[in-house]
């Protein structure tokens, strides 16, 4: 079993170095992998020219590093998430989490202007990262608070505040739109599609401290998840903290999918997708399930983006729509499969 672990492990880290080596080197001017690699590594190369250096180090090096955190992030969100509903059909839009990191973010763009005038003032260009991670974090603790009964967090009742928290965010949504200008209405409309195009070294920034507090604490939480698929009184024997195993899942996830949409937009499926294809090649075990889908999703969100920027050449495809167009299929195939059927 840990060599079937350890070789899905080492074949998917391998797809993910290939998937990121290739979009590095793809686009307007293309970079062979030798040249990437070298690039990338200070190796000497005679066929590496300055301009080819400068469009790795950076143009493509920050997108691709930024869409490998982001669905990484997504998909150990998604992977916390289904552990905490026991769902695989649970994924961080599901608790509202994504909608309200769109709706800070929206409102930055509306009201930046006016309203918020001296918060852009002081926050300057990380206005609108910081708006869409309170909003997600906001969201998070108002479906949190409402979810609790007696003091015990119930995942029924926060999956119907989350449905009625992406109702009013939606609402909220739709009311900045009305009121945006047509420049603004084609900043919000892709922005709420998602879109690594805007990565930098700088906008790193937004996403590195969520990815390190995942990295250090996530690996914590697998022995408790693995206990939790029993159930909670099971697990509440195995001397499992089950109450604050929930509390853990939630803020991780809300600070994962809050700070990806908070520097790029909303991208939708990558924490369904890649966790479930990570059980299916693995196994319910979390120690596996947990690498697995983070590399899985690091992989799809950056082939996803790579198509998204060759497909229509010069223009580019809101990574969003791509997206959706895989997780859509995969949930109506899942949720067939969970259900036996459509009957």
């Amino acid at each position: 079993m840990r060599l079937k672990a350890a070789l899905l492990l080492g074949a998917a880290l391998a797809l993910c170095a290939g998937t990121a080596v290739l979009a590095i080197g793809t686009g307007a001017v293309r970079v062979p992998p030798g040249q990437v690699l070298a690039a990338l590594f200070g190796w000497p190369d005679e066929h590496l020219t300055d301009p080819m250096r400068t469009v790795v180090w950076n143009v493509r090096a920050p997108r691709v590093l930024q869409g490998l955190l982001a669905g990484a992030m997504l998909a150990c969100a998604g992977v916390l998430l289904q552990a905490l509903f026991r769902n695989p059909l649970a994924d961080p839009a599901l608790i509202g989490v994504s909608a309200g990191a769109a709706l800070g973010a929206v409102a930055v763009i509306v009201l930046g202007a006016t309203w918020l005038a001296g918060l852009s003032r002081v926050l300057g260009v990380w206005t609108l990262p910081a708006a869409a991670f309170a909003g997600a974090l906001g969201t998070a603790a108002l479906v949190f608070a409402l979810a609790r009964r007696d003091g015990l967090l119930d995942p029924t009742t926060m999956l119907l505040c989350g449905i009625a928290i992406n109702a009013l965010t939606g609402a909220g949504i739709g009311l900045m739109t009305y009121l945006a200008t047509d420049e603004q209405l084609r900043n919000l409309t892709f922005w709420t599609l998602g879109s690594l195009g805007a990565a930098t070294w700088g906008s790193l920034g937004g996403v590195a401290p969520a990815a390190l507090l995942l990295v250090a604490v996530v690996p914590w939480l697998v022995r408790p998840l693995n206990a939790l698929l029993l159930g909670e009184s099971e697990a509440l024997h195995l001397g499992v903290a089950v109450e604050r195993l929930k509390r853990w899942c939630v803020v991780l996830a809300a600070a994962g999918a809050g700070a990806v949409v908070a520097v790029c937009g909303v991208i939708g499926f990558i924490g369904l997708v890649a966790p479930h294809m990570a059980r299916l090649l693995a196994g319910p075990d979390h120690r596996t399930v947990l690498p697995l889908a983070a590399l899985l999703g690091a992989t799809l969100l950056t082939a996803g983006d790579l198509v998204a920027r060759t497909a229509v050449r010069p223009a580019e495809l809101p990574i969003g729509i791509l997206t959706a167009l895989l997780g859509a299929p995969f949930f109506l195939w899942l949720l067939r499969r969970r259900t036996g059927g459509w009957s």
